[in-house]
């Protein structure tokens, strides 16, 4: 299972009044491993940013001047999270403030592309109802050190949040068995089905054939007759 934790920065509260995405971090887990494989970037986003969210995340425009666009970075941003799962602290702060950026560019929606979504706020409030459910809360917690945490920052909060997913769903460690479904198709950034190239058969050669027997012929020797891979001839 590929599961991708996601977080962005934003300029503002609500995308309806045009704010933007400045900071967008994904960070990639493979049955529930991390695996250093991330996305982070920096957005200029082309307005200014409401000082109560900068005093939250402390990124400033001036910083952001050179950084690329949104459109600049949307389809490497379309690859990383392609059929996986995502996992999101209140998802749909951030799944509003991702949509309003794809609309901008025609492109299809966040959910189209991933592999549903696990908000790890709703996940909490069901598991510890009546409890302070913050990031910052659940690290308390789950003893999850935060202490590097005095701004808000994407990367650094997608690191904080897999490990308190891992912590929250320890009980899902046990083996995992894939529903017996079709697999999802894989989309490009256009929404279009992309075409999977068909698998290379390698046949082993006559020289490997007859070492596998060999091998065969001694197992089944060593077990007397009991090689289960070698056959025989079936009884008249």
């Amino acid at each position: 299972m590929r599961q991708i934790v996601l977080d962005t920065e934003t300029t503002g509260l609500d995308p309806r009044q045009g704010h933007r995405i400045i900071e967008v971090a994904c960070i990639e887990m493979v049955n529930r491993r991390l695996t250093g494989h991330h996305l982070h970037k920096y957005i200029n986003p082309e307005r200014e940013i409401d000082a109560g969210a900068q005093a939250v995340h402390g990124i400033t425009l001036d910083f952001l001047a050179d950084k690329p666009k949104f459109a600049d970075i949307a389809d490497e941003f379309f690859d990383f999270i392609n059929g996986a799962e995502l996992v999101i602290h209140n998802a749909p702060f951030d799944l509003g403030f991702l949509n309003a950026e794809l609309r901008r560019l025609d492109r299809v929606p966040v959910e189209t592309l991933c592999n549903g979504v696990t908000d790890t706020l709703k996940l909490a409030k069901e598991m510890h109802p009546g409890k302070r459910n913050s990031l910052d809360a659940l690290c308390e917690r789950y003893e999850i050190d935060n202490s590097s945490r005095t701004l808000h920052g994407a990367l650094l909060d997608t690191e904080l949040l897999a490990d308190v997913f891992l912590a929250m769903t320890r009980g899902q460690n046990s083996l995992m068995i894939e529903p017996d479904t079709a697999p999802r198709p894989q989309l490009g950034a256009d929404g279009q089905v992309r075409q999977r190239q068909p698998l290379r058969v390698h046949r082993a050669s006559a020289e490997e054939l007859a070492e596998h027997e060999r091998v065969l012929a001694a197992i089944d020797q060593e077990s007397k007759g009991a090689c289960i891979w070698l056959a025989k001839p079936e009884a008249a």
